[in-house]
């Protein structure tokens, strides 16, 4: 591990660092679910119900956590997952940890919404980066988004079907979240009671839609958060949308959000090539289930047709290999890495993905488990 930070040996504890750095509004943003957050912490609270069976006497070699996803090997079971707005909750906070998962070989997602570009994140990861579509209403400046993606070589896209329509996120309320960011003043005191995240912003330039900045206009820019995101997108995809898109990308499509079998055979049958089983972190439908049902569920009826992968909950390495015995082939994280970006700057990409990687590691070997692939034959029926 490269400048490991001993004061901060777990998820939870760069959680609480990030908290004592961030502002208010922007600690809020990242950490909440929707409603009452019941759903945000049944994601962690279900998945911990998974327990795992050694088997000490198995004639097993060295345990590894080389993964192979879509014809690329990763060092690990894990990737970065998409999160709008990164550079709100840490200055540069998308480029720090593109970076890390590219030192890491561990797959970088990229959200449409974030504050850092497709072409940007193409050049820290060599082009091996995954991007996130949030589907705009024009077709024509969807296109554009989708080219755009391909011209920077990156090889997966993914599509975001599970935001028809915005959660109701009270603290955001509370907060009077807007980007750009409103001169209120209690946005202003939170502001200072943070100077390290003031400076840093400073030096960076106040966050914004990189990505989406070639087709804002200046109303565009001057409209709060979620009346240019009601006008720009609709979360909706159709069947005819997904045929569109399949035959207008070549590389990997990934449905992001799907929570039912249903969802998935529809996916299936229009081309898809994996789905990851998510409910955007419990942000949107507080009375949904945890990503971790319909995870076994899925992997059950389609498992050995695509590839099924998961993201939500997971704050820990048991928790990635809970996942993985599950039936995973592949897990994301959002928030944990947010919080290490929040915790510790620059270096806070590196702390958490080695915090992860030597957990999966321990479980991996206390199991006596060689591959991730054998992974379900450790878990308890």
């Amino acid at each position: 591990m490269r400048d490991f930070d001993r004061r901060y040996p777990t998820i939870d504890s760069l959680r609480l660092k990030a908290q004592k750095r961030m502002p208010k509004f922007a600690f809020d943003y990242l950490d909440q679910g929707c409603n009452d957050d019941l759903n945000r912490d049944k994601n962690t609270q279900a998945l911990r119900q998974v327990e795992l069976i050694p088997q000490y006497l198995a004639e097993a070699g060295q345990s590894s956590l080389e993964t192979t996803l879509f014809s690329e090997s990763y060092q690990a079971p894990c990737g970065v997952s998409a999160v709008g707005l990164q550079g709100l909750m840490w200055p540069k906070s998308a480029e720090i940890l593109a970076e890390a998962a590219h030192q890491h070989q561990l797959p970088f997602m990229l959200s449409t919404v974030s504050t850092c570009s497709i072409e940007r994140i193409a050049h820290i990861t060599e082009g091996k980066a995954w991007f996130q579509l949030y589907k705009p209403k024009d077709v024509t400046l969807r296109n554009q988004l989708i080219d755009r993606a391909a011209d920077a070589g990156l090889p997966v896209l993914v599509l975001l079907c599970d935001v028809p329509t915005f959660g109701y996120r009270p603290r955001d309320i509370k907060n009077g979240l807007s980007l750009p960011l409103s001169p209120s003043m209690k946005t202003f005191a939170q502001v200072l009671a943070r100077p390290r995240w003031a400076i840093e912003t400073l030096k960076a330039g106040l966050p914004h839609f990189a990505t989406m900045a070639p087709y804002m206009t200046l109303s565009d820019k001057l409209k709060n958060l979620s009346t240019f995101m009601d006008t720009t997108f609709s979360g909706r995809f159709s069947h005819e949308d997904l045929k569109a898109i399949r035959e207008h990308w070549k590389g990997k499509l990934v449905l992001k959000g799907v929570a039912s079998e249903a969802d998935a055979e529809i996916a299936l049958s229009l081309g898809v090539d994996g789905v990851i089983v998510s409910n955007h972190g419990g942000r949107q439908l507080d009375a949904g289930e945890s990503t971790i049902a319909p995870l076994i569920r899925i992997v059950n009826q389609l498992g050995d047709k695509m590839t099924v992968m998961m993201d939500g909950g997971m704050r820990s390495g048991p928790d990635i290999i809970r996942a993985l015995a599950s039936g995973a082939k592949f897990t994301f994280l959002g928030r944990p890495f947010m919080y290490a970006a929040g915790a510790l700057g620059n270096k806070g990409g590196d702390q958490a993905m080695s915090i992860l990687k030597v957990q999966c590691q321990q479980v991996m070997e206390q199991l006596c488990c060689e591959r991730i692939t054998d992974l379900p034959l450790f878990k308890k029926l």
